[in-house]
C-alpha cells in the first residue's frame, strides 16, 4: 500500500475513540508529550558529546535547547525489560518482565501485565490523546504464531498487541519486534491479528512520516485536536542487522578509516577474532544508522515547530539500551559495560527547562514519575511506582540527586540468581553468581578508567564492602530482589 493510503486507513477509525476521552481532563494548554527512542543506540554515540565520531546535527541542535543527562542508564540493558520499566515505573521483579518477551520467556509469565497502571493509562484518564508508533516488544507471542521472519526459529519474537493490552494508546501503528528494517510490518489501530501490513520504506523514515501526520492531524483523523497528546515513536534501528538502511547515510563517513571511527581503546581492532571482525565491519554502518535516525528525529521536530507546538510540548529523546559492537568482546547489549548501559537522555520543554548538561544519575523507572510530575499529575502517580521523580530538578536545577543506579542481569528460570550491581559517579560494582554458585566481583573506577579496562576489586575490598552496604543492599531491599540472599 502507498504510505498515505495506509496511514489514513490506520487513522480513520481513531477519531471516535479519541472523542471518548475523559472530558474531565485538563485544558488543551496542558503540555503535549513526545517520546522518541531508537533501539540499541548507546549514549556515547551523539556528536555533540565528542565521544564517538558519529554525525548527529539534529541531536546536536536539540541538545543545545535541552537538558542533557549523559549519565542516564538502562538499568537492565535489554529491550523488553527497559520498555517495561519505562511504562510501569517499576523494576523487573515488580513488573514481571525479567528478560526479553518471547514464546519461551512467556512460559514464565514474562510480558507487560494488563493490570499494571502505566503512565499512558494515567494520561488517558486525564483526557490525553495517545499514540504509539513502532516497536512495542512487551507481549508474549502466542500460537498460531504470526508468519514472519522473526518467528521462523525455535524462539518466537513478534506478535500483535490486542487493544485491551495497549494501555490507553488509542492510535496504534506498531508491531512486537521485527528486524526487516527496509520492509517493516505494522498493525494499525483497528487491524485484527491477521491484518498486518508491510511497508516498502526504511522503518525510521516511515515512522517519522506517520508521526508527522499525527502531529499535523489534518482533518482531525489522527487525534482529537482539542486535547493534549502523548506520542511515542519507537524506532528499531540502529538495532541489528546494521546493513539495512538507506546508503545515503554513509556519505558523512566517506574516506573515514576504521582507525578514524573506532576510537575506543576497549575495542580489539586486530581483526583476529569474531568480535574484532564485527567491530571492523559494522561500526561505520552502526554510525550511519544513527545519522539516519538523527535525520528522522529532526523531521519530527520540524513538524512540531511548524504546527506551532514547540513551546507546548515536552520532548524526550532516549533509547532502550546501548550497544557494544565488539567492545570488551561483547556482541551487543545485556552486559555491565558503559557502552551497553549508558543511553541518550535529552529533554526539552521550551521556556520551562533551562538548557544545560548535568551528571544526574537517572534510571529507567524514574522516567514515568518524572514526566507525570512535570505534566502536573504528581498526585496520580501510583504508590507502586519504584522510580523517583526528578521533575523539580529538571525545572529548577535544585533538588536531591541519586547516589547510584541499580544494574541487573536476570536469568529467566532462576530470577534470584544472575548479576547485580551499582553504578555511582565514580565506581561501578557488579557481582555475578555463576551456575556453580560461585561469586565473581568486578569493580571499575569510572573516573580514572572510563573504558573499564582494569578490575580493581581484588585490591579494594573496602570499597567493595562499602558499596554493597551503602548502595547495593538498599536497592535490593527497595526492589524486593531475592538476589539479596547471596550477600
Amino acid at each position: 500500500m502507498k504510505r498515505r493510503q495506509f496511514v489514513q486507513t490506520t487513522a480513520a477509525g481513531t477519531l471516535f475513540a479519541a472523542k471518548q476521552l475523559n472530558a474531565a481532563g485538563r485544558t488543551p494548554k496542558t503540555p503535549n508529550l513526545l517520546i522518541v527512542f531508537p533501539d540499541q543506540m548507546r549514549g556515547q554515540a551523539m556528536g555533540f558529546l565528542g565521544e564517538d565520531p558519529v554525525v548527529t546535527p539534529h541531536l546536536d541542535r536539540f541538545a543545545a535547547e535541552s537538558l542533557v543527562l549523559p549519565q542516564a542508564v538502562s538499568n537492565y540493558p535489554v529491550c523488553s525489560p527497559f520498555r517495561a520499566m519505562l511504562m510501569t515505573g517499576k523494576y523487573p521483579h515488580a513488573n514481571g518482565v525479567l528478560v526479553n518477551c518471547t514464546n519461551l520467556s512467556g512460559l514464565h509469565g514474562v510480558e507487560l501485565r494488563e493490570k499494571d497502571r502505566c503512565w499512558s493509562d494515567v494520561l488517558k484518564d486525564k483526557g490525553y490523546s495517545l499514540g504509539y508508533i513502532g516497536k512495542w516488544h512487551l507481549d508474549t507471542p502466542r500460537e498460531p504464531y504470526i508468519d514472519c521472519t522473526n518467528n521462523k526459529g525455535k524462539v518466537k519474537w513478534n506478535d500483535w498487541c490486542p487493544p485491551n493490552r495497549r494501555h490507553g494508546f488509542d492510535f496504534w501503528h506498531a508491531y512486537g519486534t521485527y528486524n526487516e528494517h527496509m520492509n517493516p510490518m505494522y498493525w494499525s489501530t483497528n487491524a485484527r491479528r491477521e491484518e498486518f501490513k508491510y511497508v516498502e520504506q526504511w522503518g525510521p523514515e516511515h515512522e517519522a512520516d506517520v508521526a508527522i501526520d499525527y502531529i499535523r492531524n489534518t482533518g482531525g483523523i489522527f487525534r482529537d485536536s482539542s486535547k493534549p497528546f502523548a506520542l511515542v515513536v519507537s524506532m528499531n534501528p540502529p538495532h541489528t542487522p546494521y546493513d539495512q538502511f538507506p546508503k545515503k547515510y554513509l556519505k558523512p563517513y566517506e574516506g573515514k578509516t576504521d582507525k578514524d571511527l573506532i576510537v575506543r581503546p576497549n575495542v580489539d581492532t586486530s581483526g583476529k577474532n569474531k568480535m574484532s571482525k564485527l567491530a571492523l565491519s559494522q561500526t561505520k554502518n552502526y554510525f550511519a544508522n544513527i545519522t539516519g535516525v538523527d535525520e528522522q528525529f529532526g523531521r519530527i521536530l520540524q513538524a512540531l515547530e511548524r504546527a506551532g507546538l514547540k513551546d507546548d510540548t515536552v520532548v524526550l529523546f532516549t533509547a532502550d539500551h546501548g550497544n557494544c559492537i565488539g567492545t570488551h568482546n561483547e556482541k551487543t547489549k545485556n552486559n555491565r559495560y558503559e557502552e551497553s548501559m549508558r543511553i541518550p537522555f535529552i529533554i526539552r520543554w521550551s521556556g520551562k527547562i533551562a538548557p544545560r548538561r548535568d551528571p544526574l544519575l537517572v534510571s529507567a523507572p524514574d522516567i514515568y514519575p518524572t514526566l507525570l510530575d512535570m505534566l502536573g499529575f504528581a498526585s496520580d502517580i501510583p504508590a507502586s511506582v519504584e522510580g523517583s521523580s526528578h521533575a523539580g530538578f529538571f525545572l529548577t536545577g535544585k533538588g536531591p540527586k541519586p547516589s547510584s543506579q541499580l544494574y541487573l542481569k536476570i536469568p529467566t528460570a532462576i530470577p534470584e540468581d544472575g548479576n547485580r550491581g551499582v553504578r555511582t559517579a565514580k565506581y561501578k560494582l557488579t557481582i555475578n553468581i555463576t551456575d556453580d554458585n560461585k561469586r565473581q566481583t568486578v569493580l571499575f573506577d569510572l573516573v580514572n578508567d572510563p573504558y573499564e579496562l582494569e578490575n580493581i576489586a581484588p585490591h579494594n575490598k573496602d570499597i567493595v564492602d562499602r558499596l554493597i552496604k551503602t548502595e547495593l543492599i538498599p536497592w535490593l531491599e527497595k526492589t524486593n530482589d531475592p538476589w539479596i540472599k547471596h550477600l
